[in-house]
């Protein structure tokens, strides 16, 4: 870890010195006008229920997408498979307050399509309210709104090294005149990302023990479109309709190559190599109406769309077995056809409630969902495997909340929210029969309290019960070949995972703050692996057993040299006690009690030398501990970019490096009642990167209304 803080901390500090020696010696201050960037907000704001990331006059967007800025984010990380964490636990992701049909891999292909150009800031809301489907934490990604009159914006080149190279292109307008604005987004994407990955797994039955090694190496083009149209009928009324299309034509070949033993004799020697072709689409509709009297601060807010994502899978597997008494080598295809739809209809209202200055809030949601699958397997590897079979999901998800906020004597800042949801869904295949239907309500709860002592000291509480529900893929019970060699299906038996929530944060003199965080769940579903004659299957499953996570955190956020260097840093240290989990699921893991320390900084420093070149820097120490699953190794991530700025041309050129000090690695260990599964998996993100930026247009821009007042009052300040 040394090896990379020094180089960072040495950069900074040697830019810093001579940025204050420039400034002392300098008798003539340049005009201000040739300042693109101003920081008016710190990078960082730690508040009661969020951290707010704000992004919109980083130099870390040139040339960026919006998943590559997520990565950066204070408390997010990404595991092995790309699925986002806040604070190790799953998110649900928003766009300016739209929750992303999206998870897992779909939801990094999707926000790899929306430029980083446009964000105005990351919210990680740890503590959300009722009016957010409550599936934990909740990251809302906030984008520019420009509504000065004429014709704007941005076109991007971007070129990046990693094993291999990819490239970005990205067209982003907007036009506004009168009560009308209208932005359009474009983007094309030509990626390549190289991975490797050894795996042992080892069923403790007969000592049966499988090791060995993967190379992938993935390929994608994917164009993208987005149109939002907007139009003010008067002062109080506005309504518009949004627009999204994209596509991904994705290829992927893979190298495996293993063994398998039965009580330290040698069964086999394998080689598999596999390769697919993927095409999806997806196209999104949201028509929306909002009613905002800013003098009575009433706000209905009333939207009504549609989600299609459809993706047609063609794999091809060769497998060559070699065993001491003959050679095998089997084939097998695999072509799946994906058919989502969804269809919902969200209302929310907020208006102040009496005259003592409260205010309440209230909204619901219907959902829609319904999925097909169908799979076909041929060729003459088909032992024990159903050779076709139509998966369905359908649900229907019904939500009604509350919130009540409100401030007593200038000091005490309080918020009681309520949310119902209520699930109705069924499964089913038509070949194999299995089906289920099953429904059920959920109350969930939020509070916060805040009391501030003076301007500089508060203290903060929170409290939160979650539930996360099964993605409808985890519970598709198809088998099918996975590429180390392995099969994988899903259950369609799974449960939902409840957990509860509660967090304490003293903040003083507004740039420090400790804080304390308590979660537990006694109910959750993680991935497994499953012995079946001479199978291994990955398959997720249901898990009891009480889990108590334990956080201490200190964090700060610096403005130093005139407001020009931004500097944020989090240190903390996790404590997790497995041992009733473990107990229960008769794990054979010496972890029943864990502790790590975990950490970021982000370093930002604005207008260099007066010369109009921004740099920043981050660094992320993570160590991701999970159910069963249990980190072998702590990932240390750092990146650091410089951007130059021309303002006359509204040029930037951007260079990024990226983990250039050392390449990450995801090295865990899962555990199951039959056996464990170590895979160390080796990121291709590193390198470096460089882009263009060339502007057009007025480019100022203002955040968009804020339509939840949780971040007006009681708890959002």
């Amino acid at each position: 870890m040394k090896k990379i803080l020094a180089p960072v901390a040495l950069l900074i500090g040697t830019l810093a010195f001579s940025q204050a020696e420039k400034d002392t010696i300098e008798s003539k201050v340049k005009e201000i006008e040739e300042v693109t960037f101003v920081a008016r907000k710190p990078t960082v704001e730690s508040k009661v229920d969020r951290t707010v990331f704000n992004v919109a006059n980083s130099s870390i967007l040139a040339g960026n997408t919006t998943w590559d800025v997520l990565r950066m984010t204070p408390l997010l990380s990404v595991d092995s498979n790309d699925a986002l964490k806040a604070e190790g636990e799953s998110v649900t992701v928003y766009i300016n307050d739209r929750k992303s049909v999206f998870t897992g891999k779909e939801l990094k292909e999707y926000l790899q399509t929306i430029p980083a150009d446009n964000l105005m800031k990351i919210e990680v809301i740890t503590s959300p309210s009722s009016r957010y489907e409550a599936t934990g934490s909740v990251i809302n990604i906030v984008l520019k709104k420009r509504d000065d009159e004429g014709m704007k914006g941005s076109i991007t080149f971007n070129n990046r090294q990693n094993t291999q190279n990819s490239q970005y292109t990205n067209l982003n307008i907007n036009y506004h005149k009168k009560n009308f604005t209208q932005t359009l987004v474009g983007s094309y994407s030509d990626n390549t990302w190289v991975q490797r990955n050894s795996f042992l797994n080892t069923v403790y039955d007969n000592n049966v023990v499988t090791e060995g090694t993967t190379k992938n190496i993935y390929k994608g083009k994917n164009p993208s479109i987005s149109s939002t149209s907007e139009y003010e009928l008067n002062d109080k009324n506005t309504m518009g309709v949004i627009l999204e299309a994209y596509q991904g034509k994705r290829s992927n070949t893979s190298e495996a190559n293993g063994s398998r033993s039965e009580n330290n004799q040698l069964s086999y020697l394998y080689d598999q190599n596999q390769n697919s072709s993927t095409l999806g689409r997806n196209f999104g509709t949201n028509v929306f109406y909002k009613y905002y009297d800013k003098e009575k601060n009433r706000i209905l807010d009333v939207n009504l769309g549609t989600n299609y994502d459809g993706e047609d899978d063609h794999s091809y597997f060769i497998k060559n077995e070699v065993s001491p008494s003959k050679t095998d080598i089997r084939e097998i295809g695999v072509l799946s056809d994906v058919e989502n739809r969804n269809y919902y209809l969200k209302v929310d209202y907020t208006q102040p409630l009496g005259k003592s200055g409260g205010n309440f809030e209230v909204g619901g949601k219907m959902d829609f969902n319904n999925n097909v699958i169908p799979n076909q397997l041929y060729g003459n590897q088909l032992t024990g495997l159903s050779t076709g079979d139509v998966f369905h999901y359908k649900d229907n998800i019904s939500s009604v909340y509350a919130n009540y906020s409100k401030t007593f004597f200038k000091k005490l800042e309080t918020r009681i929210g309520l949310r119902y949801e209520y699930i109705d869904y069924k499964i089913r295949q038509d070949v194999a029969g299995t089906s289920r239907n099953d429904s059920y309500g959920t109350f969930l709860p939020n509070i916060l309290v805040k009391y501030s002592f003076s301007d500089k000291y508060d203290l903060s509480l929170t409290y939160n019960k979650n539930l996360w529900r099964p993605w409808y893929a985890e519970f598709n019970p198809f088998m099918q070949p996975t590429n180390d060699g392995f099969y994988s299906r899903g259950n369609i038996e799974l449960n939902p995972n409840p957990s509860d929530r509660l967090y304490m944060k003293f903040g003083f003199l507004k740039k420090y703050f400790l804080s304390a965080r308590y979660t537990f769940t006694d109910q959750d579903y993680w991935t497994t692996y499953i012995p079946e004659g001479n199978k291994i299957i990955q398959q997720e499953a249901n898990f009891v057993g009480k889990v108590h996570k334990y956080y201490l955190y200190a964090n700060t956020n610096q403005s130093l040299l005139k407001n020009k260097l931004s500097v944020n840093m989090s240190f903390g240290w996790n404590y997790i006690d497995n041992s009733d989990f473990n107990t229960k699921n008769d794990l054979k893991a010496d972890t029943n009690y864990i502790s790590y320390w975990a950490g970021s900084t982000n370093l930002t420093y604005t207008n260099l030398f007066n010369k109009n070149i921004n740099l920043s820097a981050w660094v992320e120490v993570s160590n991701q501990n999970n159910g069963n699953s249990i980190a072998n190794k702590t990932n240390v991530f750092h990146n650091i970019s410089a951007t130059k700025i021309f303002p006359k041309t509204q040029l930037e050129f951007s260079l990024q490096l990226m983990n250039i000090f050392a390449r990450p690695t995801f090295d865990s260990t899962t555990f199951s009642p039959t056996g464990s599964q170590r895979n160390s998996t080796r990121s291709d993100w590193y390198g470096a990167s460089f882009s263009i930026v060339k502007r057009f247009g007025n480019q100022k821009v203002k955040e968009n209304t804020k339509t939840d007042v949780e971040k007006n009052s009681g708890g959002g300040k």
